[in-house]
């Protein structure tokens, strides 16, 4: 019970720090103090989305709660779904969802195939891409999943030496993984397409543990409840709106709707809705 606190109070701490991480993008500058603001040129990134009425969204729905495909009607839904429709309604225009798969994302932005990457994305994910990112709107720890019964006895990171521990290609848990193997001593990290299918090797006995997003690790846990998630977090990403280079004033009316989110109410009911810890 303690390691549920710890996390939930992680959880609010996260959500204070996206609130007051918000706004972080001005539209205007100073050239030195006292001056009047200089406003910003137009690069066209947000009259192009204002005249085809839409903003059109790449995103991978492979990660419950934040995009999956509904099996029933067949429709994406999650977090991400329901903030970016709040967001582009606060804008003036539809969101248009293009599923990729998560490796291709970061391609399709740079090669102008959506407006902006909505889908879990880190900060860290997309540092070597050329883009902009909005305000961060999210900050999720990666944590250990380990299979039925523990029975590795895994409770934490320096359990890991030794174990076969599956993650998603191009993930943050990847990145992760692959910066603390020669600290933990893992015998081999494996590398998946989807995370999903990492579980799925787990709950075989193919691998010994996932590292994964702690609201992804509770789907799961939903799902199939023989699953044990270790409740003390290996990191805390930053998760934000990924944008083409130079976009800034669309990112700028993207952060100002997110801001008008977070102050009425709207930001917070969705967190509750899709990302509560309880």
């Amino acid at each position: 019970m303690q390691g549920k606190r710890w996390i939930a109070l992680l959880l609010a701490a996260s959500l204070v720090a996206a609130l007051a991480l918000t706004g972080c993008s001005a539209k205007t500058t100073e050239t030195d103090a006292g001056a009047e603001p200089v406003a910003q040129a137009d690069d066209g990134s947000l009259k192009k989305v204002q005249d085809a009425g839409e903003l059109v969204v790449g995103l991978a729905p492979f990660y419950a709660p934040f995009e999956s495909t509904n099996e029933d009607t067949k429709e994406i839904e999650g977090f991400d779904i329901d903030l970016m429709n709040a967001i582009t309604e606060k804008m003036g225009v539809k969101a248009t969802y293009k599923p990729a798969e998560w490796q291709a994302l970061l391609g399709g932005i740079e090669k102008g195939d959506y407006d902006v990457i909505f889908s879990a994305m880190s900060k860290k994910e997309a540092a070597e891409a050329n883009v902009e990112f909005s305000d961060v709107y999210f900050q999720l720890p990666d944590v250990i999943i380990t299979a039925a019964g523990n029975p590795k006895g895994i409770n934490g990171k320096v359990d890991l030496k030794g174990k076969v521990v599956g993650v998603q290609l191009g993930s943050g848990s990847e990145q992760l993984a692959d910066e603390i193997k020669d600290e933990v001593g893992f015998k081999e990290v494996k590398k998946y397409k989807l995370t999903q299918d990492a579980m799925n090797d787990l709950k075989v006995g193919r691998i010994d543990a996932v590292l994964a997003g702690y609201t992804f690790a509770l789907e799961q846990k939903k799902a199939d409840p023989s699953y044990v998630v270790l409740e003390e977090p290996l990191v805390s990403a930053d998760l934000v709106g990924v944008f083409p280079k130079g976009a800034t004033t669309l990112v700028n009316a993207f952060n100002e709707a997110l801001a008008e989110l977070k102050a009425d109410g709207t930001y917070d009911a969705l967190v509750k809705k899709w990302l509560s810890a309880e």
